[in-house]
């Protein structure tokens, strides 16, 4: 730190407390208005003088691209492919992650994802699932698989109608039970052959405002 001038000493004690607090690395429009600086060309500048003196690492295809050298990284990034209902189904199933662009994307806990592959992101709209302390606005993590245990917590696509749906799984025999987790509405019935299961939760990221 010592051969560090005092602005990128500033600006490398804030990418530190930045990552410690959010647990996700901050973009250079963060670093300039967390550090009070003039410019984000000022904010490259001293990213690449940090990046030159082997303290950080550096991708600028991303917007949060930056990585603290030595330090694991405590996030992964997981596509948010669009919404699904925690109420009544909701039309359509997601996009394709291949169409997505880096700001369709959430981080989440890399510990989380351990051991974990083909993981996508939905935000929930509806409060259906809201005993099980998800809320309309939050976003489910679900890793992408077609069968599911019964009372596990699903994305399910509904055949005929071409509806989605975040309910729990319950097989009961030629018939699936969509069941929610909110007292004051009822399960959605449909026959087993209707329901594709798209995924299975595994975590559940909320918004503060």
């Amino acid at each position: 730190m010592a051969t560090l001038r005092p602005r990128q000493q500033e600006m490398l004690r804030f990418i530190e407390h930045f990552m410690d607090e959010r647990g996700f690395p901050p973009t250079v429009r963060d670093i300039q208005y967390g550090c009070d600086i003039s410019s984000t060309s000022v904010v490259d500048y001293n990213l690449r003088a940090l990046t030159r003196a082997g303290l950080l690492k550096r991708s600028r295809e991303v917007s949060r691209g930056i990585e603290l050298v030595g330090r694991r990284p405590r996030t992964t990034r997981v596509p948010l492919l669009g919404s699904i209902a925690a109420g009544q189904p909701l039309p359509v199933f997601p996009a394709d992650p291949a169409t997505l662009g880096d700001e369709d994307h959430v981080e989440m806990d890399a510990e989380l994802a351990k051991n974990k592959d083909r993981l996508y992101a939905l935000q929930v709209k509806g409060d259906s699932m809201i005993d099980a302390l998800i809320r309309d606005g939050d976003v489910v993590i679900l890793q992408a698989q077609d069968q599911a245990e019964t009372g596990e917590m699903v994305a399910a696509w509904l055949i005929d109608t071409e509806e989605t749906t975040l309910k729990r799984f319950y097989a009961e025999g030629p018939r699936v039970r969509l069941q929610p987790e909110n007292t004051a509405m009822g399960p959605i019935y449909a026959d087993a052959r209707n329901v594709q299961i798209k995924g299975r939760v595994i975590g559940v990221l909320r918004r503060y405002e």
